[in-house]
């Protein structure tokens, strides 16, 4: 964390403070009555490290970066997911077309790729990953990032979160990127999806329990 100054992502706004107090209190109570209740991460949905921002998850945060004429292409391990940045100024989709990566747009500042993000699907669950899992974001979420060469093997990476009617202020990472040898295969999660059905059906039985 670069900015704030003190290292910490900035406090939520008074309105989102209430939100997340209330959903939280109601999760305790509900915490796996459908799917929806459970973390983006267990439902095999969204890692911190798809992005954007593209934060560090403890395993599997390598990237593949591929440039073409007019686009760039992001894939990552986590997740297995490619993210395709247009570079022709087109407009990004429509509110009505949210996603969970957004829609992202870049361009060339100099030596600088800048790479704008919003159209963010929206989900009460944190997306930054198991960092940060009580973290928060809204359908207003905005993210701006910017790769820059620093040397033959390092790329400075780094993302301004901007997210007014949650965080007090934007905040911004910055993280250092250096090559790796061998391929990136591909991550499965919880193939299938047993693990979802497990977390369901173990608590339905925990229900019966108490009713009797």
């Amino acid at each position: 964390m670069v900015d704030p100054p003190d290292g910490k992502v900035p406090p939520f706004t008074a309105e989102a403070q209430e939100h997340y107090d209330n959903f939280r209190a109601l999760q305790a109570q509900h915490p796996s009555d459908g799917p929806e209740d459970r973390l983006l991460t267990e439902r095999c949905l969204f890692f911190g490290a798809e992005g954007p921002p593209m934060l560090p998850e403890p395993y599997n945060s390598n990237y593949r970066i591929v440039q073409s004429p007019g686009y760039v292409a992001i894939l990552v391990e986590m997740n297995h997911t490619a993210r395709i940045i247009p570079l022709d100024n087109r407009p990004h989709l429509p509110s009505a077309v949210p996603q969970w990566t957004g829609n992202s747009r870049g361009h060339w500042e100099g030596d600088t790729l800048v790479v704008e993000t919003s159209g963010f699907k929206f989900n009460d669950q944190s997306r930054f990953g198991v960092g940060y899992l009580n973290g928060m974001s809204d359908q207003d979420l905005t993210v701006v990032e910017r790769f820059t060469r620093t040397g033959r093997d390092t790329i400075i990476y780094r993302a301004t979160v901007t997210d007014p009617a949650v965080y007090t202020r934007p905040w911004t990472i910055e993280i250092s990127m250096t090559p790796r040898e061998g391929p990136i295969l591909e991550y499965a999660c919880n193939e299938g999806n047993y693990g979802m059905t497990g977390i369901l059906a173990g608590a339905r039985e925990d229900e019966k329990k108490t009713t009797k």
